[in-house]
């Protein structure tokens, strides 16, 4: 069903290679740009696309349509901007390869492992670590991007936060198996 809240996590989907291109590829294309605007077209793209993932969310509890492609979409479009943030952070040196590693295996796992919940009949919905862990990706990316003093701490923080995440996943899966 195509409703506000799926048009705003497709509309996240469509941002993130727009942002990943601004990152990547338009210092190349236009280098009379100065670096800080590509900062701030980038950041108000990614502040655009974090911005659609609080109130899809929030639309669809508030006016109560939750539907499955939401429950599909919603995570996807996370992924995808969180996939295009980081890895044309990392591409631009302004990244830590390795933390970007541990946040994008974790992702990746977490997303294939809730497919094997489910197929167990087990929905587990995202847990208050799972959404600060959200909301710290966004900001350390935020500051990434924008180059600012501290940065690299906040990526490390949510690298811990991200990974602690994962490890409720797995402990919410073991204990319905029981």
């Amino acid at each position: 069903m195509i409703n506000l809240p799926n048009i705003l996590a497709f509309f996240r989907v469509l941002l993130a290679p727009v942002m990943f291109f601004i990152l990547i590829n338009l210092p190349h294309i236009a280098p009379q740009i100065h670096i800080s605007w590509i900062n701030y077209f980038a950041g108000l793209i990614f502040v655009i696309a974090s911005v659609t993932d609080f109130f899809d969310g929030y639309i669809a509890r508030a006016w109560d349509q939750k539907t499955k492609l939401g429950a599909v979409l919603d995570p996807l479009a996370d992924k995808m901007l969180i996939l295009a943030a980081f890895l044309g952070l990392m591409m631009m040196d302004r990244a830590n390869a390795w933390a970007v590693y541990l946040i994008l295996i974790r992702e990746f796992f977490i997303t294939g492992f809730r497919v094997v919940m489910a197929s167990d009949g087990i929905e587990v919905s995202a847990s208050m670590a799972g959404k600060i862990k959200t909301v710290i990706q966004m900001i350390a990316i935020g500051w990434l991007i924008m180059q600012w003093r501290g940065a690299e701490i906040l990526l490390w923080i949510s690298v811990i936060i991200t990974l602690y995440s994962g490890y409720e996943y797995v402990r919410a899966y073991i204990k319905e198996k029981k």
